[in-house]
């Protein structure tokens, strides 16, 4: 049992932090937040010095430990561009956890992320949520299938273009995902054991809407277009990167779609990333779209998570908002808002303590508890 007593808490259950307040964390999970705690005796008491504690970060859009920075001589293991539909893929199942990033994450105060196949397909695969610290993948992992990755606009058409087959167009493209969803949902109706099919069967998961459909999209007309695959086949989904978010905020408001915007913090590499600002994030979250701050890492690595939220501050995003677009939001987002995101007894103690403001660049974690075990930095 720990007690971190003399702390400013954002907890992201309020607006404003608890000044001189105490968190308490037991067996893994926080037991107490407040001013008027009684700490138990046997408890580690450790001052935090008037220093701000807020839950661990979560960055809901990776490719951590299957595209990997220190590359391997036959490429990493984040696309497989063979057919423009692997639905039946698992990010999971390529995941090196030892890669050096996860301890970049937890020291950058990153406790959770979400990590997705590429966006070379169509149909990509689905998404796995973990813990960026654990003695094995199993302590580490949170949701092993948490959303179907599908891509939009210039990738699947680079790619399958170049191999002289479909997608070569956007109409191709959103013709192959048509047809997936069509498909999956006359397996749905006639489906027996014989016939069982993977790569339909986790279409059919994101079909009944057992997990969301992460959606690649950049310019406005891809979004619009995965919005469109959404409405037509009653689908939840989250739109991943959203780089012209800010030219069409009346639609993304009228579709009630949450957004993760990112990396945004890198060049133009891309013709649909023409309008990229750190200025999105505030729009839309001033708009109340749920916002959330993402790195797409290794596209920016992922111990600069906090820094660009501290951008997008600096960009006209409130304190409050750019805080929550890495803790809440994306919990929310990735569904396992549950167990973390937030500074409420019953969830995950994934606690950071700062040595200043963690939107600033002088902000860097001086503790970092991951499931109450506190993590050599």
């Amino acid at each position: 049992m720990i007690a971190l007593v003399n702390a400013k808490l954002y907890t992201m259950e309020k607006k404003t932090p608890l000044e001189g307040a105490i968190l308490l964390g037991d067996d893994g999970k926080i037991a107490a937040v407040g001013a008027d705690i009684v700490i138990p005796a046997e408890a580690e008491v450790i001052d935090v010095g008037g220093r701000i504690i807020t839950p661990g970060f979560i960055d809901a859009h990776t490719h951590m430990g299957i595209d990997e920075e220190v590359h391997q001589p036959m490429g990493d293991d984040c696309n497989e561009m063979t057919e423009p539909n692997t639905a039946e893929l698992r990010a999971l199942d390529a995941i090196n956890y030892r890669d050096r990033s996860f301890q970049d994450a937890v020291q950058a105060g990153v406790t959770t992320v979400m990590i997705a196949p590429g966006s070379a397909n169509v149909f990509g695969g689905l998404v796995t949520v973990m813990k960026t610290a654990g003695k094995t993948y199993k302590e580490m992992l949170l949701l092993p299938e948490a959303g179907l990755k599908m891509a939009f606009g210039e990738n699947p058409k680079r790619v399958y273009s170049e191999k002289d087959k479909a997608p070569s167009t956007r109409m191709a493209t959103m013709a192959i995902a048509r047809q997936g969803f069509f498909e999956a949902e006359e397996y749905k109706k006639k489906r027996k054991e014989k016939d069982f099919n993977l790569q339909t069967e986790n279409i059919v998961k994101a079909l009944s809407k057992k997990i969301p459909v992460r959606a690649h999209a950049h310019r406005a007309d891809d979004i619009l277009t995965a919005l469109r695959l959404r409405d037509e086949f009653d689908l939840d989904m989250v739109i991943e990167h959203c780089t012209d978010g800010h030219l069409i905020v009346e639609e993304l408001k009228e579709a009630k779609v949450p957004v993760a915007i990112g990396p945004s913090l890198s060049n133009r590499a891309k013709v649909e990333m023409e309008n990229v600002t750190f200025r999105t994030p505030g729009i839309l979250a001033a708009a109340g779209i749920e916002t959330a701050i993402i790195t797409d890492h290794p596209c920016t690595p992922i111990q600069y998570l906090p820094l660009c939220a501290g951008i997008a501050m600096r960009e006209g995003m409130t304190e409050y908002d750019a805080l929550r677009a890495l803790t809440i939001v994306p919990a929310k987002i990735l569904k396992v808002d549950k167990r973390v995101g937030s500074l409420k007894v019953g969830k995950d103690a994934d606690i950071v303590v700062w040595n200043n403001h963690p939107l600033e660049i002088m902000g860097k974690p001086e503790m970092v508890f991951v499931n109450g075990k506190q993590i050599a930095l």
